[in-house]
Formats: structure tokens, C-alpha cells, sequence
């Protein structure tokens, strides 16, 4: 049974790095369903199937999406990527990766998925990623329930898209002006700061 007064397709995106995640992405899956909230599933490799992520992305902006649940493990690059790509809210679940996946084996962790924690929490200005706890994918059901709970905003979106789009012409021209000017040059200049004293950090300003 579907929310009252939803569109009939899915309203969350889950996606997840590997098949060996579903297990744990399962859980925000209960959650939806319990919510009634409709949702897809995919799996989406944002180092093998690169391309697969773009393409998703877009079609998740152009489908009624309103939240996207992504999970992974390790270097856990999915939610980040997925959420350079678009303006819809995402969550990140966090996925304890296993060193030896033997059936059976104790399975210690490398890093008992704070690798993939601060991969996801750690992601520059600009990019956010809601990051929720190791191995909490139904916490992260419940906050794409929440996020749709508190209705769209058409023309949010759209001022998040201009800002989104600002946030590339701008890397777009530094590059420009670092290829204009050379790499030493440009670093030089980027130190002093844009009163052409020493940069922020304290540091003496170059000549």
C-alpha cells in the first residue's frame, strides 16, 4: 500500500555498491514497506559501472525521486559520486567490509566501517551526504521517509541546481587560470589570498 496521494512509482531510490550489500540494504527496504512508501532497487558500482551512476542520477531527478538511500563499503565512493550528480537528498549507509568472506569465517572487519563512515561524512562543501550509522540502512529508511514527509519545494530545487552549476563554472575557471598561468605560479598566487597578503593559514606570502 502505497503513501496516500503519492505518485504510483517509487519515491526513494535505494542503491547499493555490490550484491553482497544487499543484506544489509535490505533494511531500509523494511522500513519503506512498512511505511508504504514505494521504492527501487539497483545496483550501481561507482568504480565499475561509472557511467551506470551518471545515468542513474538522472533518471532518479527525472522520475519522482525524492530521496536516494546509497550504501557501500570501504573506499564507500557511491553516495558522494551519486550526489555530485544530482540535487535530490542522499543518504549514506556505511557497510562494514569483510576481509575474508569464506563461508563461515569470523569475518573480522579492516577498519569496522569507519572507513566507509568518514569516506561518506567527511564530503567537501557543496556535496552533502547524510551520513547514518555502520551498517544502518533502516535508520536511513526512516530519514528519506522523514525527508519526503516534509513535502518538495520546486523552486528549492531549481535554486540548488543554480548552485550546483555556480560550484562547477567555478572549478571550471580556476582550472582555466592554473593552465593560463602555470601550476607554480598559481599556487603561489592562491597562498597570498585575495588580499595579496599571506594566504589564511598564517603562512608568509610568496613572491
Amino acid at each position: 500500500m502505497g503513501v496516500a496521494g503519492a505518485p504510483a512509482g517509487p519515491l526513494v531510490g535505494i542503491v547499493m555498491g555490490s550484491a553482497s550489500d544487499a543484506r544489509i540494504m535490505r533494511g531500509a527496504a523494511d522500513v519503506l514497506d512498512e511505511l508504504g512508501v514505494p521504492h527501487e532497487d539497483r545496483i550501481v558500482s561507482a568504480h565499475r559501472t561509472p557511467g551506470r551512476l551518471e545515468e542513474y542520477a538522472a533518471h532518479a531527478e527525472g522520475s519522482g525521486i525524492g530521496a536516494i538511500i546509497a550504501g557501500a563499503g570501504g573506499a564507500a565512493h557511491l553516495p558522494g559520486m551519486i550526489a555530485s550528480f544530482t540535487v535530490l537528498p542522499v543518504v549514506g549507509v556505511p557497510i562494514m567490509v569483510y576481509n575474508d568472506r569464506r563461508a563461515g569465517a569470523p569475518g573480522a572487519s579492516s577498519f569496522g566501517g569507519l572507513d566507509a563512515l568518514l569516506s561518506m561524512s567527511e564530503m567537501p562543501t557543496g556535496t552533502p551526504v547524510a551520513a547514518v550509522g555502520v551498517n544502518k540502512a533502516a535508520n536511513a529508511g526512516l530519514l528519506a521517509a522523514r525527508i519526503l514527509a516534509a513535502s518538495s519545494a520546486p523552486r528549492l530545487r531549481e535554486g540548488l541546481r543554480a548552485r550546483k552549476q555556480r560550484m562547477r563554472d567555478g572549478v571550471a575557471a580556476e582550472s582555466d587560470e592554473m593552465s593560463r598561468m602555470g601550476l607554480a605560479k598559481f599556487a603561489d598566487e592562491r597562498e597570498k589570498g585575495p588580499g595579496g597578503g599571506a594566504a589564511a593559514s598564517g603562512g608568509p606570502a610568496r613572491a
